[in-house]
This record gives C-alpha cells, sequence and structure tokens, in this order.
C-alpha cells in the first residue's frame, strides 16, 4: 500500500478527473438533491482525487442545510453526511486543504473547517481500510490501474477479500464490488469509469452479483465524449446501480457535454414516465442483467433476434469449427524475418501470414517467415538436432532470455510465447483481424501460419468457404456487435470471445442448394449475396432481416 500511496505519476495512480458537468449528472442520476435535507443521509466517494466529486457534493450539503435555518453545531449535523478515501498522500493533503478553503469561504471558522475535513476526509485505501458504515449514495469515478502494476501481497489480499477480481481485472472491479456493499436499502450507486467489465470475461463475477442483488436503473454510454477534464484513452460509461428490485433499465448514448444538456438528459431519465418521444433518444431495456453474461445494450429487436438465434443454433465451435488466435513469439525481430533469408533448417521455418498481408480481402503473402522451435507433437525441439537453428536462436539469447516466459522456464528460452502447432499452416482456415468496422474474414487455402494480430476459423465438418460466407454476413456482425466492447470511431473487435459467440446450423442440417449458394457468395466476395443466403439458412422474417439492416 505505501508504494500506492507515494507513487506520483498520475497515469500509474488510475487517477482521470471528471468534467464538472458530468459531475452534476451523476449527482442528478443518484438522486442526490438539495431539496432534500442531504444532512440526514451520506454519501461516499471511494478515491476522491483532486475532489471533483467532493467539491460538488459540498456545494448541495451546504445549500440543503441552510435551506432548513439550522441552529445546531455544524459539525455535529454534517459530520457524518460525507466520507472519502484517498490512498495518495500528497493528493490527499492538497485536497484536503482545497476542502478547508471552501467551507471557510461558506463563513465558518479554520477550526471548523478542520473539524469537519478531518470528519469527512480519509487517507486510506478504500479496499482495505475499516468498515465506514452504510450509505445512501456513492458516487465517483474509482481509479484505473492494472493488475500488473500493484504489488504481489497487496494483489493476493485484495483477491481474498474481493471475489469478484477475477482473470485480469482491473482494480475498479473491487472498488465496485465493496461500494455496492455500503448501500443501504433502496441506495444507489453512480460511477463514470470503463465500459470494459460489462462484456468482458473478466467482470463475468461483478455482473452476476449486480444481476442476484442489485437493480441497473441507468446506463449513459459516454464513449467519445469530453467527459473529463483532459484527453484520455478510454472507453467510459455510467451506471446508476440501486439496492432494489431489478426492473426495466433506461439507456442513453453519448450525450452533449454541456451542463443544460445533462441537466435535461437527467430530467428524461429520472421521470417516473418515460417520454414517447424522447428527445435524447432514452431507450428502456428489460433483462440487460442475467447471471454473468455480457449486458447487451443494443436495441430490442436485434436483442430480442440474437436470443432467438441463441435458442435455435450451437455455437460455432459445438457445431465443429475451432477458432483460435495466431502466434506471439515475445520477440518478432528475432523469430520472424524474410522466409528465404531464415538461415536455419527447412523443417524449422514456416510461412507466415500477417494483416498487412490480407489488407486487400485476398492473401497477398509478402514473403515472411516463422522460425519454429516446436516439434509436432507440441514439445521444443533438441538444439544439438539443429546445429543450423541453434547457431540462429544462439546469436539472439540475449534478447530471447529477457521475455517474460524465458525467465519463468530458463532451460526452455528460445520457445515462443505461444506453442506452435505447424499443422496448422496446411489447413484451410479463415484469417480475421482484431479491429475492424466491418467483418474481414479472408480465406487461406492453407499454406500459411497465422501471426498472433490474425483470428483463424477452421472447421472440421462445414465447407470452409460456406462459413465464410455466414461470417462475412450481417448475422455474425449483429452476434459481434452485441457482445464487442466497441472501440473509437465505432470499430469492433472481432475477438476470439465475441466469434465463439456467433451460432450457426450443424454442417448436415444445410440443404445441398443453400450450401452451394453460400459457397458461390463467398468467393466472389459478394457482401449482399452473403446477406442473403444468411438469411435464408436462419430463416430470418422481415422484421429481423430489418433489424440487421439497421446494423451501424
Amino acid at each position: 500500500m505505501d508504494a500506492l500511496a507515494s507513487q506520483g505519476d498520475v497515469e500509474t495512480r488510475g487517477a482521470i478527473f471528471t468534467r464538472e458537468e458530468v459531475v452534476d449528472f451523476i449527482l442528478d442520476l443518484v438522486g442526490y438533491n438539495d431539496d432534500q435535507n442531504l444532512f440526514m443521509k451520506r454519501i461516499l466517494e471511494p478515491s476522491f482525487g483532486g475532489g471533483d466529486f467532493i467539491f460538488r457534493i459540498m456545494e448541495r450539503l451546504f445549500r440543503s442545510w441552510r435551506s432548513t435555518k439550522p441552529s445546531e453545531n455544524v459539525v455535529d449535523v454534517l459530520g457524518d453526511a460525507i466520507r472519502g478515501f484517498e490512498i495518495h498522500r500528497d493528493t490527499f493533503l492538497a485536497t484536503h486543504r482545497a476542502v478547508m478553503s471552501r467551507i471557510e469561504n461558506e463563513g465558518f471558522s479554520s477550526s471548523t473547517a478542520k473539524c469537519l475535513a478531518d470528519r469527512w476526509l480519509s487517507n486510506d485505501d478504500f479496499l482495505l481500510a475499516p468498515h465506514c458504515g452504510k450509505f445512501e449514495f456513492v458516487v465517483g469515478n474509482p481509479p484505473y490501474v492494472r493488475q500488473e502494476l500493484i504489488p504481489n501481497l497487496l494483489l493476493k489480499e485484495y483477491r481474498t477479500r474481493y471475489h469478484t477480481m477475477y482473470d485480469r481485472a482491473d482494480i475498479y472491479i473491487p472498488f465496485i464490488e465493496h461500494s455496492l456493499s455500503l448501500l443501504t436499502r433502496k441506495g444507489s450507486l453512480g460511477f463514470i469509469c470503463s465500459d470494459r467489465w460489462m462484456k468482458n470475461r473478466y467482470g463475468t463475477l461483478l455482473r452476476k452479483l449486480i444481476a442476484d442483488r442489485f437493480n441497473l436503473k441507468f446506463y449513459v454510454d459516454m464513449v467519445g465524449t469530453q467527459a473529463f477534464q483532459s484527453s484520455v484513452v478510454a472507453y467510459p460509461a455510467i451506471t446508476v446501480i440501486s439496492r432494489e428490485k431489478q426492473v426495466a433499465t433506461r439507456v442513453a448514448q453519448r450525450p452533449c457535454i454541456s451542463r443544460a444538456e445533462l441537466r435535461s438528459l437527467a430530467s428524461e431519465l429520472t421521470a417516473k414516465r418515460l417520454l414517447k418521444e424522447s428527445v435524447y433518444h432514452v431507450r428502456e431495456l428489460s433483462h440487460i442483467t442475467k447471471g454473468g453474461e455480457p449486458w447487451l445494450f443494443e436495441s430490442a429487436d436485434k436483442t430480442a433476434l440474437v436470443r432467438r438465434l441463441e435458442r435455435s443454433y450451437p455455437t460455432l465451435e459445438e457445431a465443429g469449427c475451432k477458432v483460435g488466435i495466431g502466434v506471439a513469439t515475445g520477440a518478432d525481430k528475432s523469430f520472424i524475418g524474410r522466409f528465404d533469408d531464415l538461415d536455419v533448417e527447412p523443417d524449422r521455418k514456416l510461412p507466415l501470414v500477417m494483416t498487412q498481408d490480407i489488407a486487400s480481402g485476398e492473401v497477398k503473402w509478402r514473403g515472411l517467415g516463422l522460425v519454429n522451435p516446436f516439434n509436432d507433437s507440441g514439445t521444443l525441439v533438441n538444439l544439438q538436432k539443429y546445429p543450423r537453428l541453434s547457431r540462429y536462436l544462439q546469436e539472439r539469447k540475449e534478447v530471447l532470455v529477457r521475455r517474460h516466459c524465458a525467465q519463468k522456464n530458463p532451460t526452455k528460452w528460445y520457445k515462443t510465447i505461444d506453442k506452435i502447432v505447424p499443422s496448422l499452416a496446411s489447413q484451410e482456415k479463415l484469417l480475421i483481424p482484431d479491429i475492424k468496422g466491418n467483418a474481414h474474414v479472408v480465406y487461406e487455402q492453407g499454406s500459411l501460419y497465422p501471426h498472433h494480430n490474425l483470428y483463424y476459423v477452421i472447421s472440421c465438418t462445414w465447407d470452409i468457404r460456406a462459413l465464410q460466407a455466414v461470417l462475412l454476413s450481417g448475422v455474425a456482425k449483429l452476434f459481434v456487435e452485441v457482445y464487442s466492447t466497441k472501440m473509437r470511431g465505432g470499430f469492433l473487435r472481432f475477438q476470439a470471445q465475441y466469434l465463439r459467440r456467433i451460432r450457426i446450423p450443424f454442417w448436415e442440417d444445410v440443404s445441398l442448394g443453400l450450401r452451394e449458394e453460400l459457397i458461390v457468395a463467398a468467393k466472389s466476395r459478394n457482401l449482399e449475396a452473403c446477406n442473403a443466403a444468411a438469411y435464408r439458412l436462419y430463416a430470418l422474417t422481415g422484421e429481423e432481416r430489418a433489424a440487421i439492416e439497421g446494423l451501424g
């Protein structure tokens, strides 16, 4: 904890500061309004940083308190109204001073200001701090800290305390779990943070916790908006979660960041009844939370179609296909070069296909090769049996041994991060780059090994060309769009975890005529023909086709 408390780098600490208008928007959404006796309620900010939320909370709290014409001691009345934590020592001290100054500007003495600031603010790790009671409101922008930056002992303690810290979870995951546990009955949490956990694997346990015990009231997509005080690479969303029975979730997309617009949107989101003609295109969606399943925020017709296909057809892999990713070496400059120039035994190198080789939609190999230190059985070769390979690797040993995978297992210092399976090169396959606006599915006849920036699909049942037509169709894109986290510019991530969500019939259930139609469509790379064949394959209704054709 001492390391995190003293780190000065803002990025390392995961400190991203929120614009004032967005803070007010979140306070409006959770219901922290000064037309009620806020001094009789409690609000928590678990990582207050520079005070973005604390300052706006104070203004509302003082207005509420003054409206009652109070005569009691202000410290006694307001001392428990706010609770904030900040682990970083210098940030805590600066914000503590600023809070005291603002209290004094409200007309109170310096001693009163110090008493309130001391009661409200703690220089402590929220995830390890002693129990601090229950709260009607929790708001904030939890820190973005990757696991690799957290000391091992501290990470182990976090994992012991917070069961939702699963897989590669960012630190904001246990922040959300702990904050939810501190809500009173009908209490509300409003956070702005990355939306990755809502669909990715590491958010599974947190999504299940929310589905089982809480209600997702509001979701506002903030990707591409100027929600923060500085430009950051983030994919933020605002979520408001309450401790109450599940009802429909109100959803809004990428609002204009102005005080007037956000105030008006908050009024629409929190209204008892949703306007028939929503000014801000607010939608009401049911059953977004469902166990640990990814949250689907698409329109009701798209979601209904996905659910119908999931009930009717097996997944890609259940239907006899396999989805994988190409090889990561950990040292591409050592393992990859011009195929003809790689001075190793002929059976120790493979022709390599990379993203640039398929940019046109067809494979145009640029002549690169991959040095392969693995046998067909998947074990590392004995270098004594391959003198040219041994010499090649020894010349690069200084670089190779510095890799994490080599330090973890020094006797296998010449392995690639991923095991190489040479037979994959000789299989017909479909190659799909990670990030694209539309599906980019390229046929490879069975002569090249894929690099790690490419996903591949092979099949022991489906004709690979027919499968290409399906994956090029709007049906496949629908699955990826619904389950994928979007990137800047609206690009989708065609990752293995999303590709595996795609449903297809068993090959034996596809008629001979439709098989031929799919194959011809793929070979001609005619997307309209691929769509037409896919629509018939899935027996889509007119409404279902319209839902697909409305994809962004």
